[in-house]
């Protein structure tokens, strides 16, 4: 019998969750070393801001993954264009190499043509960590103008029947057409900041309107997610989950879950509205418990062969960023414990230290593996996620700098 890529890497991943401790209640009572702990995350930041600064100058696109470990590009920056200006600013605040400001800001101006761009949900991963960030950090009004210029097509989305922001296909594309993702929490923030920004209430009512909606319909008792939700296009009326990067429409694909704990914390501290907050917990309590004691996400909680298959380190530095928030705003410590232990071991196992050809920073993140797509590669939010938890440790003003981490 052939022994395939995939089957070493499910075999590896299956040895390394057998040959830990246990499960994460076992790994949740254990104690850890502070001073170690933040030794580690500075040296991964310090890292990530090397490898940033030795392959940024050459950059002249967007990073969308890695094939061979070298980045591969997109023009218009698909739906991952802001993570590389993103990635860039928060290199600025931690080294405070000006270089760094400097490619930011033009990379950011290459996602100008996109604020009018009423094709996709993911205005918000294009603005909020290039536009917005470069806003907050320049004080240029044009990178505020342009952010709400993209907030106000984003709304064009929105699905009054279904009280929804439809996530894929053009607007005169019946395809699709009642589709929702949970990603989609993660693109309200950009409508919170152009009601902030104008007083116009409607850009916010929708994004509350919408996380009602998916709070109502992906929230399984058990805390777990579906990615994708159908509704009625024309009535609005719920259809079912489905997925479509999961294993299935049962299961839990790890980074819908990770950005439903992100999403749905951020649109509580922009309302104040308790109900989010407890829907985020319930996310993130239902994550914590498939961990195991590698702490590293396996790519999807409930596929057949969890825990013991490929990971995706993207989905823990994703949900790190929200279980810091959920800590500040529940005053739980284990949520930070949580984080903390997450971060740390996908600085100590997943970085790509080992490797002189690597050109990101995260390696063991898988993007699609229903479609075979980038499976253990890296991805540039994991990049950029694993940034901004670090910085949110080892320095939170700076991150509140980037990205306002402020609540209502």
């Amino acid at each position: 019998m052939s022994v395939t890529r995939r089957t070493l890497l499910t075999t590896a991943a299956g040895a390394a969750v057998a040959a830990s401790a246990g499960t994460s209640a076992v790994a949740s009572a254990t104690t850890f070393d502070q001073a170690s702990t933040t030794r580690t995350l500075r040296q991964a930041a310090d890292y990530a801001v090397a490898k940033l600064g030795a392959v940024a100058p050459g950059v002249t696109a967007f990073p969308v993954g890695t094939k061979f470990e070298k980045w591969t590009y997109s023009n218009n920056g698909d739906w991952v264009g802001g993570f590389w200006p993103g990635q860039l600013w928060l290199a600025w605040l931690h080294s405070g190499d000006d270089r760094f400001k400097t490619l930011a800001l033009a990379s950011a101006e290459k996602l100008a043509p996109r604020q009018n761009d009423t094709g996709t949900h993911d205005l918000g991963f294009l603005f909020y960590p290039s536009w917005v960030t470069a806003w907050r950090l320049t004080g240029d009004d044009k990178w505020r103008a342009g952010a709400v210029q993209a907030a106000s097509s984003l709304i064009k989305r929105y699905n009054p029947a279904g009280k929804f922001i439809r996530a894929w296909g053009a607007l005169t594309d019946p395809k699709d057409a009642g589709r929702v993702i949970m990603d989609t929490m993660m693109n309200l923030d950009l409508l919170s900041f152009a009601t902030q920004q104008t007083g116009d209430r409607q850009y916010l009512d929708i994004a509350v309107a919408h996380a009602r909606t998916a709070q109502r319909n992906f929230v399984r008792p058990d805390g777990s997610t579906p990615h994708v939700f159908d509704f009625d296009p024309v009535t609005g009326a719920p259809i079912g989950p489905n997925t479509v990067q999961g294993y299935s429409p049962t299961s839990c694909w790890s980074r819908g879950q990770a950005w439903g704990v992100y999403g749905f914390t951020t649109i509580h501290r922009r309302t104040g509205d308790p109900e989010f907050l407890a829907t985020a917990r319930k996310l993130a309590d239902y994550a914590l418990s498939r961990l195991t004691s590698d702490h590293v996400p396996v790519w999807d909680y409930l596929a057949p062969q969890a825990p013991n298959d490929v990971k995706d380190a993207s989905a823990g530095v994703i949900m790190a960023c929200g279980l810091l928030d959920l800590a500040e705003l529940t005053h739980r410590t284990q949520y930070r414990d949580s984080a903390l232990r997450i971060l740390t071991a996908i600085s100590q196992t997943c970085l790509t230290t080992k490797s002189t050809r690597a050109e990101a920073s995260v390696a063991r993140c898988t993007r699609n593996r229903p479609a075979e797509d980038g499976v253990e590669v890296s991805l540039p939010y994991a990049d950029y996620y694993l940034l901004e938890g670090i910085l949110r440790v080892l320095d939170r003003r700076k991150v509140d700098r980037a990205v306002d981490l402020s609540s209502v």
